[in-house]
This record gives C-alpha cells, structure tokens and sequence, in this order.
C-alpha cells in the first residue's frame, strides 16, 4: 500500500457540469414544460441556502442514505421552483426526473488534464483518493466518465454526512487512502479544499481558480462567512492551472519518494 497520496475535489477540479443546479433545474423543465420562461439567472440567486454544506459544520448523518439525501435536495429544489412562481404540485412532478438529469454523464464535462493527472499520480506509486461535496453515486459518475481506472477511492459528503471543510471528511479520506505518511490535496475552492484541509494537516494546491475574481470571493464569503477562514493563503502551496500541472508540482516537490 503507498505511503503517499493525493486527494482530489471533483466538480470544479477534475470534471464540470455547466450551470450546475441552477442549468440543470432549466434543463427539466424545458424537457417538462416548454415554454416555462425561467433561466439559470432566475434559480441560480435561490440556490445559496438548503444544501447541506450550506451547514458543513453540522454532521448530517441522518442524510447518509441516498434516498433521504436526494428527498432532502428534493425539498430545497421545490423550494427554490416555488419562490420561481413554479405552482409546488408541478413542481414536485417536474422534480422526479431530476436525479438522473443530474447524474448523467453526457451532462458533464472532464477536464482535458484530468486522466492524465490521476495516471501521472497513480504511475508514481501514489494513491488517487476523491474527496467531495456531492451526491451519493459520485462513485458511478467517476467511472462512467472515465476517471476510475486511476482513483483508489471515492469519498462523497452524501455517503459520509459530512461536508467539507469539516474536518471528519479529510480524515475519513485519509483513512481511504490508507493512512499515507505523505498527502495533499488538489481542489479549486480555498476554503472548502485548501483551508478545510490544512486543518486536517493537508497541504494544498489550488487549481482553477482565480481569488482575483471579486464575484468569486464574494460567493465564498456569503458560503462561509467566517473570518477565521481568511488565512487560506498561508496554506495553499501554489495555485496552479491545471490539475496534471498541480500532480506535476507535488510530485516534485517528492523527488525519489521523499
């Protein structure tokens, strides 16, 4: 078993689905009721609260399930189409074929790095370890992008109930990545992966992400809103570009296994 290992955040680091909830709430009900009138920028504003990292310092246990998990994003979403003037009884019905909306794989993006990353890692002997904030068959979505012929394991916060940054979730992915002597993570939020991390004693590398971006930081700020998470930069080792430029640093930065 290695004695190293990498993490890596999913969404936003090694795979997109465009628009997310908000594109994806849009994609139903045009399939449902054409003609609807609603757009991304209409749902997306609704989507702040209700999700359970919204929360990510409250274990959600209770949510582990994946059926009692997805009723519980059933319930925020039919919120959120109810506040859209959807009536709640359509909304509802609409409802029931967002799941697989959601988890189709035609619907999401790899990053072109993305297999060449986890291959880099993997051919060095270290271990490939997902850790995310995401919905309970993450597992099945790895692989039916491709991706899972290099990742040793796959933590989702719906399976564990815990969301990052919270501590319990870096802990139980290291546990997955066999207690390795040397870990890191990779991930494009600095707070939910670089900070969170860095509590857990996980150096990070930050990647496709730029901090530089005001409407970005905002969005953090409102998502957290906590002071003492400001000192991420001190964490983060670098930010770089790519996922595979990410897997190259760290593997330098271990010449000869060290």
């Amino acid at each position: 078993m290695s004695a190293r290992a990498v993490l890596w955040d999913f969404d936003g680091t090694l795979a997109i689905r465009p628009g997310h909830w908000g594109a994806c709430l849009v994609e139903v009900l045009d399939a449902r009721e054409p003609g609807h009138g609603l757009t991304r920028g209409d749902l997306t504003p609704l989507l702040h609260t209700g999700f359970p990292w919204h929360e990510h310092d409250q274990p959600h246990p209770h949510l582990s399930d994946p059926d009692a998990w997805w009723q519980h994003i059933g319930q925020t979403l039919l919120g959120v189409l109810t506040s859209a003037k959807v009536p709640a009884a359509r909304a509802a019905d609409h409802l029931r074929h967002f799941r697989g909306t959601y988890l189709d794989p035609a619907s999401w993006s790899v990053y072109p790095d993305s297999a060449a990353a986890l291959a880099l890692v993997a051919a060095a002997g270290w271990r490939n370890v997902i850790v995310s904030n995401h919905a309970p068959e993450l597992s099945d979505l790895v692989s039916g992008l491709g991706l899972g012929a290099h990742v040793d394991d796959v933590i989702t916060s719906a399976r564990c109930g815990y969301e990052k940054p919270h501590p319990a979730i870096f802990d139980l992915a290291r546990r997955a990545a066999g207690n390795p002597n040397t870990v890191w993570i990779v991930g494009d939020n600095p707070i939910a992966d670089i900070a969170g991390a860095a509590r857990a004693g996980i150096p990070g590398v930050l990647v496709r992400t730029s901090t530089a971006d005001q409407n970005f930081v905002t969005m953090l700020e409102r998502s957290y809103g906590r002071d003492d998470w400001q000192d991420w930069r001190q964490h983060c080792a670098i930010a770089a570009p790519t996922a595979h430029a990410a897997a190259r640093y760290i593997l330098d930065a271990h010449p000869n296994g060290a």
